[in-house]
């Protein structure tokens, strides 16, 4: 039973047993890769339950500097284990499908992060969804994810942020992009040389784009980072949100930008009347900042799938280059 420097053999267990009871014992273990924020285990059980461990070791965090980074504190509070037990209150208040959360430590006594007991989710992402070749079961899932993007949208709040923060702010949210912006622009030109040549060209574009955007007072409940790889559908054909620590109220054109990017095609089924097209320019142009910056630093640090960071990187560098 492998845990890679976290929780002992014992105290799993130990864990385990309070959560769910003195029958479960704990049989095997084993870390599933692909995650750049938390560290996540499959847990079988000898009576046959299978469940997930979350951990949120920063140290293990491919954006760790990012997060302790003093002008990036939008990241360090969508990180960790709050954010998550926030973000999963609120689905559940509003009816929204996430894996169950048993039980949350919080305590860091003995260890120092966080670390959860969560449901574990028999399904597929929906990716293998996007060319299934019965054209009825895709237009099932991608039909009642839609309905759950519209019912997570049409929340309206006149402050944005994360759930249990209450009045309005004094600024608007996209004024904290264009903040972030420029911080990923500034990695981004110490490692590409293209991007660097017309730096200042898109830093004037980024201002043009945020004093374009009028004065709106409404954000709906987004998830945040919501790709193919962020829903599963399980055995009833239903959507399962998952990594939903970035979820808050914010502006839904964030989401719908990047909803387009992710599912192509298959948006068709996502999309709706209330978006504001100066606001999807921007967010767009934002996303293709962030995931150009993004890739380099999963390249710059270890990532194990290059290959992804690589296209991530070019993909998104070709992108904001033809804004120019």
């Amino acid at each position: 039973m492998v845990m890679d420097g976290h929780l002992e053999q014992t105290d799993l267990q130990e864990y385990v047993k309070v959560v769910l009871g003195s029958g479960y014992e704990v049989k095997r273990v084993s870390r599933l890769h692909g995650g750049a924020q938390k560290v996540v285990y499959k847990i079988n059980c000898t009576n046959g339950f299978t469940c997930m461990l979350y951990v949120w070791d920063l140290s293990q965090n491919y954006f760790e500097a990012d997060i302790l980074h003093e002008h990036e504190g939008l990241h360090a509070q969508l990180y960790g284990s709050e954010p998550f037990k926030r973000s999963y209150e609120e689905m559940r208040r509003l009816g929204i499908r996430t894996p169950i959360l048993y039980g949350l430590n919080q305590e860091r006594t003995k260890y120092s992060y966080d670390y959860a007991l969560v449901e574990y989710v028999d399904g597929y992402p929906t990716e293998a969804y996007m060319k299934h070749p019965d054209t009825r079961v895709q237009d099932k899932v991608f039909q009642r994810l839609g309905e759950v993007l519209y019912r997570m949208h049409g929340q309206d709040r006149k402050a944005f942020g994360l759930p249990g923060i209450d009045g309005e702010s004094e600024n608007e949210c996209h004024l904290l992009l264009v903040d972030n912006a420029k911080v990923q622009l500034s990695y981004v030109i110490e490692h590409h040389e293209m991007i660097r040549k017309v730096h200042n060209k898109l830093l004037e574009l980024l201002m043009e784009m945020a004093a374009n955007i009028q004065l709106r007072r409404r954000y709906g409940w987004i998830h945040g980072e919501l790709g193919p790889d962020h829903v599963l559908v399980n055995k009833a054909l239903e959507p399962i949100l998952i990594d939903i620590e970035g979820a808050q109220y914010f502006d839904i054109e964030h989401e719908h930008s990047f909803l387009q990017l992710r599912f192509g095609e298959h948006y068709r089924y996502l999309t709706t009347d209330r978006l504001d097209p100066v606001r999807m320019q921007f967010y767009w142009f934002h996303h293709h900042i962030s995931l150009t910056s993004g890739g380099l630093k999963l390249l710059h640090r270890g990532f194990p799938d290059r290959s992804f960071a690589q296209q991530l990187t070019a993909y998104h560098a070709n992108r904001l280059l033809q804004f120019v």
